[in-house]
């Protein structure tokens, strides 16, 4: 086989594919050179292990493809023994060529690496622009899924933000930041609710993010899970005044250590398990304060910033050991951001902000497939969050 078939370059006609239809009508065209290739590498392989028959020529059949109808030439034999293992008999709908591609880019391959896995498995050229139009239908799907209608009650949601190398106009890469709110709902399963972009992380983006949330059908907030941002509960509070805001521990232990000396850490460390780990909220109060009256004077910052923020700090001690496992830290959507991570670190850094939102949509898909289940111990969860936020679960829980 060779790479231009009938007379068909995909690598000039590429070029020249301008419109949506240009697109479709070269898939389509190009499915039914691939698959037609991989049927005569069919029968090729049947005579080669059957001597005694060989060609005779071709049928047609019309089957359903995702680039619409398509008529395929399917070889035959000379005594009828080839039966096709690509379309067997009584099959009229085939899988798309470009599901593949994007499944290929889902997962963090290169336009430059799907191009060569086509080659190799198809013995098909198709050009980098090609590659990028197909993977280009995925954007109005992921406008579609930004603006969709959210539910109008989730009992927790985490947010955080990622920083990204995109391109500017002047053809610079910049640091832009890529915000997440990942939201469990009334079932206690994992859902993405939104991405946005901006240049820089922000209480005052934030106050934008929750107010696109309110917009999209979400009436309440049962508990934020945020970092140290300055100013996010604010934000939070400002557009859902009931939300309880946890500021991450996690978040809060790394900002306080970064600023004790390395021969105090461990002792300092000591000190503070027993405010964070603390059974009860009073044991941990009385906890903060001795961590105060022995260090305050050498790390003032440190100290201050606990007992400045502890009102954040210490909401999950109203709760039970399950809800504050759950709560006390955004863990949660920093191990989406690690899984995003893994995808986007081979890519350095991307030409604009559409081709970083496909690629991490395409991303959380594949990742959303494990989250079908609800969280650990959410029956026992949710069932104390319908005792402690009766008023405003009434109704939501059946």
């Amino acid at each position: 086989m060779n790479t231009q078939i009938d007379n068909i370059d995909f690598k000039e006609l590429s070029k020249t594919c301008k419109t949506q239809e240009d697109l479709s009508g070269l898939i389509k065209q190009f499915m039914k050179n691939m698959i037609e290739n991989m049927l005569k590498a069919e029968l090729d392989d049947h005579i080669e292990n059957n001597k005694q028959t060989s060609k005779n020529g071709y049928y047609e059949k019309t089957v359903r493809s995702d680039a619409g109808e398509i008529t395929l030439n399917i070889p035959r034999d000379r005594k009828s023994e080839y039966k096709p293992q690509l379309i067997p008999k009584g099959r009229t709908t085939i899988s798309g060529i470009d599901n593949k591609i994007i499944s290929m880019y889902a997962r963090g391959m290169s336009l430059r690496d799907i191009e060569k896995q086509v080659k190799e498995m198809y013995d098909v050229e198709m050009s980098d622009s090609l590659l990028s139009r197909i993977i280009d239908k995925i954007m109005p799907e992921v406008k579609q899924w930004q603006n969709r209608t959210l539910e109008s009650v989730y009992p927790i949601v985490y947010m955080d933000a990622m920083v990204f190398k995109i391109k500017d106009d002047n053809d610079f890469y910049k640091n832009r930041a890529l915000h997440f709110a990942i939201g469990i709902n009334l079932e206690g399963k994992k859902e993405l609710l939104g991405m946005w972009l901006t240049d820089n992380e922000g209480a005052k983006f934030w106050l934008s993010i929750v107010t696109d949330l309110k917009n999209r059908g979400v009436e309440d907030i049962l508990i934020a899970s945020v970092d140290g941002l300055k100013g996010f509960s604010k934000a939070i509070n400002s557009v859902f005044p009931q939300t309880i805001v946890q500021r991450c521990i996690i978040h809060q232990i790394r900002y306080s250590m970064k600023y004790v000396g390395s021969k105090y850490q461990k002792e300092f460390m000591q000190d503070l398990k027993k405010v964070y780990k603390a059974p009860t909220k009073q044991a941990a109060k009385d906890a903060l304060l001795e961590l105060e009256q022995k260090w305050k004077e050498k790390y003032p910052m440190v100290v201050n910033s606990w007992t400045n923020n502890w009102t954040e700090l210490s909401a999950y001690f109203e709760y039970s050991e399950p809800i504050r496992r759950i709560i006390y830290t955004t863990n949660t959507v920093e191990g989406f951001n690690r899984q995003i991570r893994k995808i986007t670190k081979t890519k350095g850094g991307f030409s604009n902000d559409e081709s970083l939102l496909k690629l991490v949509y395409l991303a959380y898909k594949d990742i959303a497939t494990k989250w079908n289940r609800s969280i650990a111990n959410w029956a026992e969860i949710i069932s104390q969050f319908s005792i402690i936020f009766e008023d405003r679960l009434k109704g939501c829980i059946r």
